[in-house]
């Protein structure tokens, strides 16, 4: 099986580009391919299910753990030819200045080679002395073969002689600037694939860029490795319906997250709260992911039979959680980016509105203080914030602390049948979480 994990030594490396040429060039070679992306991001994937047609999913050492890691791997790369997974922010960067849970951390974790994508951008000998200090400094460093980016081919050519001199790992090619293949982004990172016109065809360029410019023979030669076996999947019967809000401005939920719910018995329905106007039928629960709701604040607004229809079903004690833009959702009113105020369903305090910079950013311990619906008092769990807006009110029903600084704070709702809050939720990581939110579907089905 060929398997790699996409690194950088930072942020704006260009490893989605990478990534989707390398995914969509391994499909144009007749390869099932599947993709994955280390950490939380939500957005990445979406770009990887684009090129694939398929799932991505992601591998979220702080989240999950490692031996979760290593079982959700398995689960959903055994069967295919390839493996490819995005990394995140440089190759050592973890939470709060640690290598935990980091790009290096995953690959070594899966034993999975490293390609580095290595944008040169004003520096020549140089790269060589960043490539020896990444190579060097954890052992194994999981570096396996370098790949330029953004670069034309006289660079690309002069260099790599260069670094392979310099450092002894290989380069195996390059990627060239692609204007027609240029993604777009906006405050949480990249804008999402849905929005990006004729993205197939952008992908396919980076693709043919990709092939034309880089040894893929020999990358992925020295990407061979051992194809893991296949995992047998325990699935409760499905004993309750789960009303899931998927459209433009509700699109961040994990795909392991939802196959953990499946699991615990639930029988998932998808639903928009923008464009259908009453939620399904015979459902026994509701989830509300994350999104963009601060982008289609005036639709969902407008939508007043469904804003009707989740406010009386939350009121009425229907099971439900609500992550972040879900959260939002749920308050009483959310301006837009331009600051209009809309009305939303209204059944918690607060105005949703933009801050300057990313709010109670990044990964966090959660304890709740009292029990609710997938909680009990005193249980601690792993979540993830990203988020621009924030409410004068965000609740206190959790306490949170970032794991290096000790940095704490209080916020979100609960009740036997109500999560809300901006954090997110990784069932996949806390199954117990699942399957408390079926259980209780489940008893309010009856």
């Amino acid at each position: 099986m060929i398997r790699l994990l996409v690194t950088a030594p930072a942020s704006g490396g260009g490893k989605t580009a990478l990534t989707c040429a390398l995914l969509r060039a391994m499909q144009r070679r007749g390869v099932d391919v599947c993709a994955f992306k280390c950490g939380p991001d939500y957005i990445d994937p979406m770009f990887h299910r684009t090129a694939l047609g398929a799932d991505s999913h992601n591998l979220d050492l702080f989240l999950a753990g490692e031996d979760n890691v290593r079982t959700l791997y398995v689960r959903y790369a055994a069967g295919h030819g390839a493996a490819i997974c995005e990394g995140v922010m440089g190759h050592y960067d973890g939470l709060g200045g640690t290598d935990r849970a980091s790009a290096w951390h995953l690959a070594d974790t899966l034993d999975m080679p490293a390609v580095l994508a290595l944008r040169p951008k004003g520096a020549s000998l140089t790269l060589a002395a960043l490539v020896q200090g990444l190579d060097k400094f954890r052992t194994p460093s999981r570096l396996a073969a370098i790949l330029l980016d953004d670069c034309t081919p006289a660079l690309a050519e002069s260099l790599a002689l260069m670094l392979e001199r310099e450092t002894g790992l290989p380069v195996v090619g390059f990627l060239p600037h692609v204007d027609q293949a240029a993604l777009p982004s906006r405050h949480l990172g990249l804008v999402t694939a849905d929005e990006i016109p004729a993205l197939s065809v952008r992908l396919d360029a980076l693709a043919a860029a990709l092939e034309e410019n880089a040894d893929m023979d020999r990358l992925l030669a020295l990407c061979d490795g051992p194809a893991p076996e296949a995992v047998t999947v325990t699935r409760t019967p499905t004993m309750a319906r789960i009303a899931v809000a998927r459209d433009e401005a509700f699109c961040f939920a994990y795909a392991e997250s939802l196959d953990a719910l499946v699991d615990a018995g639930a029988e998932l329905v998808f639903f928009s709260p923008i464009h259908d106007k009453a939620l399904p039928e015979h459902i026994g629960g509701l989830y509300l992911p994350g999104g963009y709701p601060e982008l289609h604040a005036r639709a969902l607004a407008d939508n007043v039979s469904m804003r009707a229809a989740v406010g009386q079903a939350v009121e009425n004690g229907l099971p439900t959680v609500a992550e972040c833009g879900g959260y939002l959702y749920l308050c009483q009113s959310l301006t837009d980016e331009t600051g209009r105020r809309f009305p939303m369903v209204g059944v918690l305090p607060g105005e949703g509105t933009r801050r300057d910079r990313p709010v109670r950013f990044g990964y966090a311990h959660m304890t709740a203080g009292e029990d609710g619906l997938l909680f009990r008092a005193g249980e601690t769990v792993p979540v993830h914030e990203f988020h621009y807006w924030d409410t004068e009110c965000p609740g206190g029903a959790f306490r949170l602390q970032k794991p290096v600084t000790g940095r704490e704070w209080s916020e979100g709702y609960a009740s036997p049948t109500l999560y809300a809050g901006f954090p997110h939720i990784y069932f996949a990581g806390r199954r117990e979480l699942a399957s408390r939110f079926v259980l209780a579907a489940k008893e309010a089905s009856r």
